[in-house]
């Protein structure tokens, strides 16, 4: 049978065996992965370069084989191209079988322990058939695996999110001050005006948008925050703060008073300056074909959110993802 027109010169096994190669680093451990001689796995890469017009792989004997800058390139898309393929086929059993399929979800690291767990349990029990990955990852990685295809959909804040990004919120977080226990402003009643502590030494969450809206946070309360340790991890930061060493400003109320070391600190709502709540969100990449499963985590983290089971404050402002907002196949 002849090519159809338009339809590309390679094949899914030939997009496999790259990938495989790539990710074992020698054809011998790559065939012996996926049960074949190297003998055919070579062959296969060998065809796909053929097909590409590119060198994908340099071997050098004894030494295994390494990604050319092209084949850098195109081992994202590789994957993104096989996921493809395995959700169309995914998709097409579960009109008969229900949901089922891999959904690939990058989730920010500190929103991970609060909104993950509850949707996870939740929706595996609902879809038994449908399997979760998670990454955690920075804000700029989840958006470059969106990119990519590496991601199916994540779970992110709303700041300085790519425009061109498909999002529903699933909350809306109002910043507030995290202080030590014996603070001066810890037992006054009622939330703080920020600037009462802009000559307050501050702990940073140091990881991006979190810091960046923080600077801005103090910037509307009229100073710059003097920084005096950076944090990488929100518990970090609030053990910290635990002990003493300044302030810091978060999106999440914790739900226990305590650090890891059982230091207290206190959690103050900000009365002034009027400060925006910002929302969390789960993300997808305009372009991509989200397959069946893909869409029914987005509707049922929604719904979750709705009902406030989904480990953060009730979504009353968020709108219902409706079917034609999904990139279908």
């Amino acid at each position: 049978m002849s090519k159809a027109e338009g339809a590309p010169a390679f094949t899914m096994n030939q997009l496999a065996a790259f990938i495989a190669v790539a990710e074992a680093g020698t054809i011998s451990a790559a065939a012996e992965r996926l049960h074949v001689s190297p003998s055919a796995l070579s062959a296969a890469v060998t065809e796909l370069e053929r097909s590409l017009q590119s060198e994908l792989l340099r071997r050098r004997k004894a030494k295994g084989v390494s990604l050319t800058p092209t084949g850098e390139a195109v081992l994202p898309r590789a994957k993104f191209l096989l996921h493809q393929a395995s959700e169309l086929e995914a998709d097409a059993r579960g009109e008969e079988r229900g949901v089922s399929g891999v959904v690939r979800i990058g989730c920010y690291p500190s929103l991970a322990p609060t909104a993950l767990p509850a949707l996870i349990s939740d929706f595996t029990q609902t879809h038994p058939d449908a399997r979760l990955e998670v990454h955690e990852n920075t804000q700029d990685q989840l958006g470059k695996g969106l990119e990519t295809g590496e991601l199916d959909l994540a779970i992110m804040y709303d700041l300085d999110l790519d425009p061109t990004r498909q999002s529903a919120a699933l909350a809306h977080l109002p910043p507030r001050v995290v202080l030590p226990g014996d603070h001066r402003l810890a037992g006054s009643e009622g939330p703080v005006d920020l600037a009462h502590l802009r000559d307050d030494p501050m702990v940073l969450l140091d990881a991006p948008p979190s810091s960046a809206h923080a600077y801005s946070c103090c910037a509307q309360a009229g100073f710059t925050p003097r920084v005096i340790y950076r944090a990488r991890t929100y518990e970090t930061a609030r053990s910290f703060v635990g002990r003493g060493f300044g302030w810091t400003l978060l999106l999440q109320r914790p739900s226990a008073n305590v650090t890891y070391e059982g230091r207290p600190v206190v959690v103050k709502d900000i009365s002034s300056p009027v400060l925006a709540p910002v929302a969390v969100a789960v993300v997808w990449h305009p372009d991509s074909l989200l397959s069946r499963a893909s869409r029914t985590f987005i509707t049922h983290a929604v719904r979750m959110a709705r009902n406030g089971s989904l480990g953060l404050p009730r979504q009353n402002r968020g709108t219902r993802p409706e079917s034609s907002a999904f990139p279908t196949r």
